[in-house]
């Protein structure tokens, strides 16, 4: 067994520029004309893993690139392969902190679901991400990378990406938002904004900064509960800030958007799934733009579990009588621990065998 000692990188990682700073940095520390600066960024979204591939680029410049930035990487530790082809990475990054990515596939083509921390902070009921604690945030490089690193594997272009891995994005709102910035760069991925999704278990005051960058990505609250006593317990930051205020949020961000908000709600046996708790939840979404989608509780080290199929199709079908649009989400890579709630980062010790 060989044990692995983190080491922070010494030279920055290059993807963690837009086109505007490359342009200024190759100005201003190369002396090279502005134009190189897109040249570089260009480059870095067709596949190539060395500053030498640069083709366009003089000689002399490839080198000095070389020496002052790093291509920023993931290396694949393990990778598992659903029943239903959905297919789930564990990768080191630059600093040997694992993390773990997903890859979906479906009529419109691939999805990836990305982490944006090591670990997280939130320490939901259900969920298994942070269970090892909290380690990190990722950035917005490394969520590019992220993405980069399913096209290798796959040959295909990704054509949307789901915020639900490891980590609460709004905790790492800065970086996620140049993320947002970098994807969606036309010279780079090229990625619109409608096909990427945020997921948050509700931090309130990010909602509205979000809110205000105006961006028609869809933003989906983890809610998982009508009441406070029951949501507190599922999801601890509703002790921060409960359901009143998140809807609230949830309310001023639709009026400045004008997007509709999805509502993640998992059915847990004897919990959440009661015709009571869904009659609650209609009235709490009555005159929100809004949808549900209702996830039949995936399996973790929490001692839950999921809802009867019956229950599940009656809590959507009392949703929908009050004029609540919901479905039932498909599951995929439940087998192989790649669903909703299922990524964690208990490798995180270190190790790799």
């Amino acid at each position: 067994m060989k044990v692995i000692i983190a080491v922070e990188p010494t030279k920055p990682d290059i993807y963690s520029y837009s086109v505007a700073e490359l342009e200024e940095i190759v100005v201003s520390r190369f002396n090279q004309p502005k134009f190189r600066g897109k040249q570089i960024f260009q480059w870095l979204y067709k596949g190539i893993s060395a500053f030498q591939e640069m083709s366009n680029l003089p000689q002399e410049f490839r080198d000095r690139l070389e020496r002052e930035f790093r291509f920023g990487h993931l290396s694949l530790i393990k990778k598992h392969i659903s029943q239903d082809q959905t297919e789930k990475y564990l990768v080191a990054c630059a600093d040997h902190h694992r993390i773990e990515i997903v890859k979906m596939e479906y009529h419109h083509g691939i999805s990836a679901c990305l982490s944006t921390q090591v670990g997280c902070k939130m320490h939901c009921a259900f969920c298994a991400s942070g269970k090892d604690g909290f380690f990190r945030n990722l950035t917005a490089a490394e969520m590019i990378e992220q993405i980069l690193f399913i096209q290798a594997q796959t040959k295909k272009r990704v054509a949307s990406v789901v915020l639900m891995g490891s980590g609460e994005p709004l905790d790492n709102f800065e970086e996620v938002s140049k993320f947002f910035q970098l994807v969606h760069d036309e010279d780079g991925l090229n990625l619109g904004y409608r096909h990427i999704t945020l997921s948050t278990c509700g931090i309130v005051p990010k909602i509205a900064d979000l809110a205000q960058l105006n961006i028609p990505i869809t933003l989906a609250i983890s809610l998982h509960a009508p009441t406070d006593e029951i949501r507190s317990i599922l999801v601890p930051i509703n002790r921060k800030y409960p359901i009143k205020q998140l809807l609230q949020a949830c309310h001023d961000y639709v009026a400045v958007t004008k997007r509709r908000i999805t509502f993640e709600y998992s059915l847990i046996q004897n919990i959440n799934d009661s015709p009571k708790m869904a009659e609650k939840l209609a009235y709490l979404l009555q005159n929100l733009l809004c949808h549900v989608n209702l996830i039949p509780v995936n399996s973790t080290l929490a001692d839950f579990s999921a809802t009867k199929t019956s229950n599940v199709q009656e809590f959507q079908k009392i949703l929908q009588s009050h004029g609540v649009n919901a479905t039932i989400r498909r599951t995929l890579g439940d087998d192989i621990n790649a669903a909703c709630g299922q990524l964690k980062c208990s490798f995180n010790d270190r190790q790799v065998n």
